[in-house]
């Protein structure tokens, strides 16, 4: 059973039972995410580290050769 489905079978129980009807699947996945970034971003203070930036920096890093590094002379 997926989600929709079991979604469709709790808002059947809700209506026969007078309750409101319980949210879509999905409706507060930003807001999960958003938290677990907030929750993250605060690990990295306590932990000495740099909050915010860290992926792109990592990302830049991996794919900008490094200003002092030359590459190979290719003779």
């Amino acid at each position: 059973m997926d989600a929709m489905q079991q979604h469709m079978i709790d808002s059947y129980r809700a209506a026969r039972l007078g309750e409101p009807a319980p949210p879509v699947p999905g409706t507060h996945d930003m807001a999960a995410f958003r938290a677990l970034r907030d929750q993250r971003r605060f690990e990295a203070v306590l932990a000495g580290r740099p909050a915010t930036g860290r992926l792109r920096t990592a990302l830049a890093q991996l794919v900008a050769p490094h200003p002092r590094r030359r590459p190979p002379a290719c003779h």
